[in-house]
């Protein structure tokens, strides 16, 4: 009985059995709020008076009461000081988020809270990314990151991943949005990298502890990447990508929506080009962004250069362009033996300046 008594002295026991209650989704929640001011006259709010705003089933089971047993998992979760739960009710409530149509009546966050309200970009795209969208990704995530914008994505193997690895590295760092609770992470090859967020940065859910991943989840979820920005930059997606699907959130959320083009050839590049076609503002540099958003230029301290290439190199580059190279073609273009080809490329890979493709093509790697 007195583990019942200490549960219910919580200061949030109340918000959590609330959120719990079965059929009670978070547009039913708000209007209780609305109603009734907090979870306290909620749960002490008639039957008669509570059926007028939700369904029976759901009044019948506010009016039996808060259920302290099943609390337990969340507040045993909260006895870490990483872990937080922030409500409607708290000042530092992601105040972006009180700006779209469906806020979450409260949120699960695992690391820095205090960076739920800086001012922030969502940069997302494929979980398949080339390695140029990878370093891109990363590259214009860091300089954005030292320039005041915290990165919000999605912690999804491709760009996301790129996207937060590069926001820690800059100023403002970067937030993870998740489709599961937190006390999973998915995808599980990003362990380490939700380690680091947790000390440096954020994660946060809308979803209670123990969800697992749920395809149905994710679109919910990209409606908070895009809510919590001022803006979403794509990096690379196909037509059918998710990232889509956020940039549109975006844009009915009445934020600004970036896109990098790229080769006419590439499927990952598809997705751009559409959101291009539609208005979306063509992204060439970081710079691009902050003057859109009316941010300060990046000093050019920041800007990391292109390594400083040969004459053969050099060459070889302007025959490999900025589209996928095969060997026959660059040995054709640049007059070199296959053998001078593939050593050459060779050690451009181990510098970071190509990468191998499928295939056995090559292609640059550039930088913002």
């Amino acid at each position: 009985m007195s583990r019942i008594l200490d549960q219910s002295q919580h200061p949030l026991s109340l918000w959590v059995s609330l959120s719990q209650i079965n059929g009670l989704g978070g547009e039913s929640f708000r209007r209780l709020l609305q109603s009734f001011g907090d979870p306290e006259r909620i749960f002490t709010a008639s039957y008669t008076d509570l059926v007028k705003i939700v369904r029976a089933p759901v009044a019948r089971l506010i009016s039996s009461g808060p259920d302290y047993e099943t609390l337990t998992p969340t507040l045993r979760w909260l006895e870490d000081p990483l872990n937080h739960i922030v409500t409607l009710a708290d000042e530092d409530y992601p105040r972006a988020l009180l700006e779209i149509p469906d806020p979450p009546p409260l949120l699960f966050v695992k690391g820095q809270r205090q960076r739920l309200n800086l001012p922030a970009l969502a940069v997302v795209g494929s979980r398949s990314a080339t390695p140029q969208g990878l370093s891109n990704a990363e590259s214009f995530a860091r300089h954005l990151s030292d320039c005041g914008l915290c990165i919000i994505s999605g912690l999804a193997l491709g760009i996301d991943g790129a996207a937060h690895r590069g926001g820690l590295q800059g100023n403002a760092s970067t937030i993870a949005v998740v489709g599961t609770g937190l006390d999973i992470v998915y995808p599980s090859r990003h362990r380490e990298l939700a380690h680091v967020l947790a000390q440096e940065g954020a994660l946060i859910s809308e979803f209670p502890l123990g969800t697992p991943s749920k395809s149905q989840n994710f679109p919910r979820r990209n409606r908070l990447i895009s809510g919590l920005s001022r803006g979403c930059l794509v990096i690379e997606a196909a037509l059918q990508s998710g990232s889509l699907i956020t940039a549109r959130l975006a844009a009915e959320q009445g934020r600004e929506v970036f896109a990098i083009p790229g080769s006419i050839h590439s499927p990952q590049a598809r997705g751009c080009h559409f959101l291009i076609k539609q208005g979306a503002k063509l992204v060439e540099t970081a710079q691009d962004v902050l003057d859109e958003l009316g941010y300060p230029a990046i000093a050019p301290s920041t800007i990391t250069s292109e390594p400083d290439l040969n004459d053969v190199e050099t060459r070889l580059m302007q025959c490999m362009g900025f589209d996928p190279a095969g060997i026959d073609m660059l040995v054709k273009c640049s007059g070199l033996t296959s053998d001078s080809v593939c050593a050459i490329l060779l050690a451009m890979e181990l510098a970071g300046q190509v990468t191998r493709l499928p295939g056995g093509s090559y292609q640059r790697i550039g930088q913002v």
